[in-house]
């Protein structure tokens, strides 16, 4: 599906129903995400994926089109297929060699960084210069960044259960620590990496998903911060690509 993510369930009737309305041809950034992915991505490129998920989920859309694929998760692995070498390490010391990778992904793990120097700097260590670092994470001026910061996070999983149909177990603590543009600029220079594009994506108000009214309220103020580009600052996703200098293979 082209607007909605797998993982948000929980919605009633009417709230779907405006989400077909008024989002039928907006791709969700999670859609973005891997279209740039496969814009960076060669037949002979080493492709790590940075919190890759228990499942590798992204990773095995990779399978055969890349010449090796690298999952690192802190969490235990359940399921993965045969092409994929999978590690439980943390990000900032992961089992690999210097420069042993060309591009390094990561989705919805950078608001979870609680020392993301620590990880820039060891993401820097292993890709080859020339390589490219692509995220997507939580913009951190999004109002559902915003209410989250303001709950504890031992709340988190109960609230993300409810409201998305998200399994608790897979729900971590946020820190937002590397969630703003000054932020991003701030730690890739500090490991020798630069900033080559950050754009803000919106989506859907999927945090209302479960209240109608409130996702119809959420749908007016979407489409009022992706009309005007000044307003671009408050849209929920931000995806960046960082550069390590030197020369691509």
């Amino acid at each position: 599906n082209p607007v909605t993510c797998p993982m948000e369930t929980a919605m009633t009737p009417l709230s779907e129903t405006l989400l077909r309305k008024y989002y039928a041809n907006s791709p969700h950034p999670y859609r973005v995400y891997e279209e740039r992915v496969e814009s960076l991505l060669t037949p002979d490129s080493v492709l790590l994926d940075a919190g890759c998920g228990r499942t590798v989920p992204v990773l095995r859309k990779y399978l055969g089109r890349a010449r090796g694929l690298i999952g690192v998760e802190l969490v235990s692995f359940t399921d993965v297929p045969p092409g994929i070498d999978a590690y439980n390490a943390d990000l900032s010391a992961m089992p690999l060699p210097d420069a042993s990778v060309d591009l390094i992904i990561s989705r919805s793990v950078f608001e979870h960084l609680t020392d993301p120097e620590a990880v820039y700097k060891e993401l820097s260590r292993v890709l080859r210069p020339g390589g490219a670092v692509l995220f997507l994470t939580a913009n951190m001026w999004d109002y559902g960044t915003l209410v989250a910061r303001l709950v504890p996070n031992r709340f988190h999983a109960r609230i993300v259960s409810k409201v998305e149909g998200r399994a608790e177990e897979d729900t971590f603590p946020t820190a937002y620590r590397t969630n703003t543009r000054a932020d991003v600029e701030r730690l890739a220079a500090s490991a020798r990496l630069t900033v080559e594009s950050f754009e803000y994506l919106s989506q859907y108000p999927n945090y209302l998903m479960f209240n109608a009214g409130l996702f119809f309220l959420g749908t007016c103020y979407e489409k009022l911060i992706s009309r005007f580009d000044s307003l671009g600052f408050l849209r929920g996703w931000i995806l960046v690509t960082l550069r390590k200098p030197g020369v691509v293979r």
